[in-house]
């Protein structure tokens, strides 16, 4: 019932993905959405986001911005990053996934996608048929309609630790 919100990974943080194991395995792509994945809500690129695109980058990965926000939100984060990105991207349709690996030249085997967020992040990844990674929120604090959103998230995610725990 639940199984197309969950993700392929579960992690604490977006930084603490084993990107040189995933180069080495042939992933090439990688998709990122931005609030309260790589900072606070609505925060400039920090020196950690900063210090990450860098090492990405010269890993040898192609990084694209997947966001819902407007343009002025997605070019001022990316402002010390830059890299590519579509700005409201209307997740969780599947199209500015796909549109996203068509630019960055990548394919579903080769990209992965990192949010926060089941249902618009997770759901269209999955959707577009790409690996998803879900990380924790950032931030504690968020605006009402995330944290309505999040108490069905709570549920969701019971249910995707129990089916781990019956894999085990």
């Amino acid at each position: 019932m639940f199984q197309k919100f969950y993700p392929d990974f579960y992690v604490e943080s977006a930084y603490e993905i084993p990107y040189e194991e995933l180069y080495a395995k042939g992933i090439r792509g990688l998709l990122y959405d931005i609030d309260n994945t790589l900072v606070e809500h609505n925060e400039d690129a920090t020196e950690r986001a900063v210090e990450l695109m860098n090492r990405l980058k010269k890993l040898g990965f192609s990084i694209m911005l997947l966001s819902n926000n407007k343009e002025e939100r997605v070019a001022r984060f990316n402002r010390k990053i830059n890299v590519n990105y579509i700005y409201k991207a209307g997740k969780p349709s599947p199209k500015s996934y796909l549109r996203a690996m068509e630019q960055m030249h990548t394919d579903k085997n080769t990209t992965i996608f990192i949010g926060d967020q089941l249902f618009t992040d997770i759901w269209g990844a999955k959707k577009a048929g790409i690996p998803a990674w879900l990380v924790k929120p950032i931030a504690k604090h968020e605006e009402i309609q995330i944290v309505l959103k999040r108490k069905l998230e709570k549920i969701v995610l019971f249910f995707y630790k129990r089916s781990i725990k019956h894999q085990k």
